[in-house]
């Protein structure tokens, strides 16, 4: 697993060796970051990279010029390898795990705005609706900010009727929901 581009570019990233990891592919990756540097400017913005796995997609954009990127892992081991990955780097002051289911951190208060918000769940748990609704409902995306979801094609009918939107993007078993302030 790599970095793309930006100030990390090419640089290889440690990968959870888990079954509960599904890391993004350099191919989805990069039609996500392409997509998001014609929408977005990276610089100094807030991050947070859901279901992190093993954080590829927050720190693609930490690369790109992210201020601080918030990465939310519930499981220890892997979110250690993260934070593996932040000592590799030497951006600890540029990034934070948090340990959370993420429908619980969904429910919380945010305690900040995020300009963009990267959830890659595994493709077949649908606690995922319940998050997209939760950081809506809840504020956690700032006035201009972008929620993106990657989902699977797999479950595009059951997705299409939570989300009430069609995906935007399909890239192979993948397909991209783009999300708003409500």
């Amino acid at each position: 697993m790599r970095i793309i581009s930006g100030e990390f570019g090419g640089r290889r990233l440690k990968v959870p060796q888990s079954s509960l990891v599904r890391p993004t592919t350099d191919k989805v990756k990069g039609s996500i970051f392409n997509y998001l540097s014609n929408k977005i400017s990276f610089e100094m913005i807030n991050v947070c990279d859901i279901y992190a796995g093993s954080g590829s997609l927050g720190f693609e954009a930490l690369s790109r010029g992210a201020g601080l990127v918030d990465f939310i892992e519930k499981n220890f081991k892997v979110s250690m390898v993260i934070k593996e990955n932040i000592d590799t780097l030497k951006v600890n002051s540029r990034c934070r795990i948090i340990r959370s289911e993420a429908v619980k951190f969904s429910k919380t208060t945010p305690q900040k705005k995020y300009d963009l918000i990267l959830a890659d769940p595994p493709f077949f748990k649908d606690d995922i609706h319940e998050v997209v609704r939760n950081l809506l409902n809840e504020e956690f995306l700032n006035e201009d900010g972008l929620l993106l979801v990657e989902r699977s094609i797999q479950t595009e009918k059951k997705d299409i009727q939570e989300f009430e939107r069609e995906p935007f993007k399909k890239i192979g078993d993948s397909l991209i929901y783009e999300f708003t302030p409500e």
